[in-house]
């Protein structure tokens, strides 16, 4: 069945919900020009606040691999997603600090942005519209992707659904989809995870 990532948790409010609606995975934003950035004490103790079993992603933008790896090693995070420019020998060097499972993201704008995905050594890949923009693409790019991946970019409780049919993706990972002035809404992540969860229900239904 098809993951939930929340990121941009910022709050000990907003740890508050995803323990009580039990996402599979949290995101806490690293980057400086973000307006949902944390600090990686900030991170730690709202780290210290989730229910066991849902994982905490860091969310990095070229940002140096020693910090990343310490927050690796320390339990901080317990996965780093990449959203910037880091290359494949930026990946080598990740690996050689942690054995921990790396996110990249790759934006999407058309259908030859899709061949960066074959040289990626990532984990899993992360396909968006582009650093956090809140925008959707086009998802008939997808049709021919064979590997897991998250997908991100202007997801709602309206076309969560829509994504699991389609294309059963590893996991949908959301932010400003379930926030209001910015800040996460407790009825809108609710609403967001039902959908999901029903869509993933009826097609778990219709492969038997």
């Amino acid at each position: 069945m098809t993951k939930i990532k929340l990121c941009g948790i910022s709050r000990p409010e907003d740890i508050m919900a995803v323990n009580q609606w039990k996402p599979d995975y949290i995101g806490f934003v690293f980057y400086k020009k973000s307006v949902r950035c944390v600090s990686p004490e900030n991170a730690r103790r709202l780290k210290e606040q989730l229910l066991p079993g849902i994982l905490s992603v860091g969310v990095f933008v070229n940002e140096a691999p020693e910090v990343i790896a310490e927050l690796l090693e320390e339990g901080v995070i317990d996965a780093a997603q990449l959203h910037g420019q880091e290359s494949s020998q930026y990946l080598h060097t990740l690996r050689g600090l942690t054995s921990k499972p790396l996110i990249q993201a790759i934006q999407i704008r058309s259908e030859k942005d899709l061949y960066k995905t074959a040289d990626s050594t990532a984990d899993f890949l992360l396909l968006d519209s582009g650093a956090g923009t809140g925008q959707t693409f086009d998802w008939n790019l997808l049709k021919n992707i064979r590997q897991d991946f998250f997908l991100a970019g202007g997801l709602n409780a309206c076309n969560a659904a829509e994504a699991v049919r389609l294309f059963e993706p590893y996991a949908l990972d959301l932010s400003s989809g379930v926030e209001n002035a910015g800040v996460k809404d407790r009825q809108k992540i609710l609403d967001f995870m039902r959908a999901v969860r029903l869509a993933g229900k009826e097609r778990e239904n219709c492969d038997e």
